[in-house]
């Protein structure tokens, strides 16, 4: 009873937007250590060396990309409202919307941000404590919200059939996702330590509202994390993430709701209760939780903030007074170490739809990739790809193009009575939950892609 007490007393998260490392060992770079890039053998050939010096992955990427190739497109000059005013308290996931209020990411490259932390895994299968590996993982759930913070744009719908891949050597992961269907949306996905040190797979269907001045998207779906050296399962499912001022102000959002993350192996769970900003905004980006086990529930931390406050987090002009102001401190129980840190972001992140680092890189595309990469690949969508470039009217006639031949598939099949077949993934039922799901089928990364089908 003292002892996990004791280890309660020291769980805390820090997220300061902060490349300042000098506080602790808890940046992302001073967990790329030796072992995460220890290849297996039968790994070791997936770097080729070109001319003796640079090393390219598989994938076909050398180094990643630190911007994007045009600014974001000023969105000051369009209304949501005329296309929202009529979808009130309904379903948005059939809604068009402008690109203009898009990001230039589809929401499987969204899901894949999941890993940008992903040394918040590698630290937790390092512990041999049980407590310890729950703190490790409750701190990459937390992360995994991070990066929405002030990303207000909308990721484009992907198509049924689209995927993504991401590989990340230097981060010792791969990544694969897959839009399993349309109606409802449904993205899955799976990831893999490339050390064989542990699985990380979900499906998601957001479910997106529309309620005057605001849009929620409510997450349905279970993440699951197996850490296979210590063969445990952590399941858990999303916070609320709502988009406020959508009419007029400046936008601002906010994540609130419960968060249970368990380790099926021991029963031990761990609670976060994602806080609502509240009516004069002192709750905003706080958390509250606690870890108990099996048998005895102890109050894991106080008020913990999940963003530490920026000045432009706060309101550019008086008339958006509907965005509260974001606490000055950063508050974590006495003697609690820091867990984790939200990597600093670009200095033109602003003008780059508010990206991190690591959404910066997710759409690059070098030369000679379309050779190894899937054709339903996110990369090669075009109305993306053009977005991304600035060419917003070539985007916006490409993405009319693409749910136009959608549609046309959508009805072709109808009239042939020929049902949508999945290519990576098939449903099932979760192994530790015993929920619906949808399931990794292995062999995209053998690269037979000639069944895929074409939907650009």
């Amino acid at each position: 009873m003292v002892r996990l007490l004791r280890k309660l007393l020291h769980f805390g998260f820090y997220t300061g937007f902060d490349s300042d490392n000098s506080s602790g060992d808890f940046s992302e770079a001073n967990h790329k250590g030796p072992e995460m890039l220890d290849l297996e053998p039968h790994q070791s050939n997936r770097t080729e060396k070109h001319n003796g010096e640079t090393e390219i992955q598989e994938n076909g990427i050398k180094r990643h990309r630190t911007s994007l190739p045009a600014p974001m497109f000023s969105r000051s000059d369009f209304s949501v409202w005329s296309i929202l005013k009529k979808c009130i308290g309904l379903e948005l996931s059939k809604i068009t919307m402008p690109i203009v209020f898009n990001e230039p990411l589809s929401f499987l490259q969204r899901i894949t941000e999941y890993m940008e932390h992903i040394y918040l895994i590698n630290k937790a299968c390092s512990h041999t404590d049980p407590l310890e590996r729950m703190q490790a993982v409750a701190a990459f759930a937390v992360s995994a919200v991070a990066s929405q913070w002030e990303r207000t744009g909308k990721p484009f719908n992907p198509l049924l059939g689209e995927t993504y891949e991401l590989i990340r050597e230097d981060l010792g992961f791969r990544f694969i996702s897959e839009q399993v269907s349309h109606h409802p949306p449904i993205s899955a996905f799976y990831s893999e330590g490339l050390n064989k040190d542990f699985i990380f797979h979900g499906s998601i269907y957001p479910k997106l509202k529309f309620w005057g001045k605001s849009i929620e998207a409510e997450p349905r779906g279970t993440i699951t994390l197996e850490l296979l050296k210590h063969n445990e399962a952590y399941t858990w499912t999303n916070p609320t993430c709502c988009v406020h001022n959508v009419i007029i102000g400046k936008l601002w959002l906010e994540q609130y709701g419960v968060v249970e993350i368990i380790n099926h192996s021991t029963g031990d769970k761990c609670v976060l209760n994602f806080k609502p900003c509240g009516l004069f905004g002192k709750e905003l980006h706080r958390v509250e939780g606690y870890i108990q086990d099996k048998h005895v529930p102890l109050l894991l931390c106080q008020m913990l903030s999940l963003f530490q406050n920026e000045e432009d987090i706060k309101s550019e002009n008086d008339e958006a007074d509907d965005m509260p102001e974001v606490q000055d401190t950063v508050q974590f129980i006495p003697g609690s170490k820091l867990l984790w840190r939200i990597n600093s972001r670009p200095p033109n992140s602003s003008q780059m739809y508010n990206f991190t680092s690591f959404a910066v890189s997710l759409n690059e595309l070098e030369k000679g990739m379309e050779a190894i990469l899937a054709p339903t690949d996110c990369r090669l969508r075009p109305d993306i790809r053009n977005m991304e470039n600035g060419n917003m009217d070539v985007a916006s006639k490409e993405k009319e193009r693409l749910e136009e031949k959608q549609r046309a598939a959508r009805n072709e099949r109808a009239k042939d009575e020929v049902e949508w077949h999945t290519r990576w993934f098939h449903q099932g039922t979760n192994p530790y939950t015993g929920t619906p799901d949808w399931l990794y089928s292995g062999g995209y990364f053998d690269r037979n892609f000639s069944d895929c089908p074409d939907i650009y």
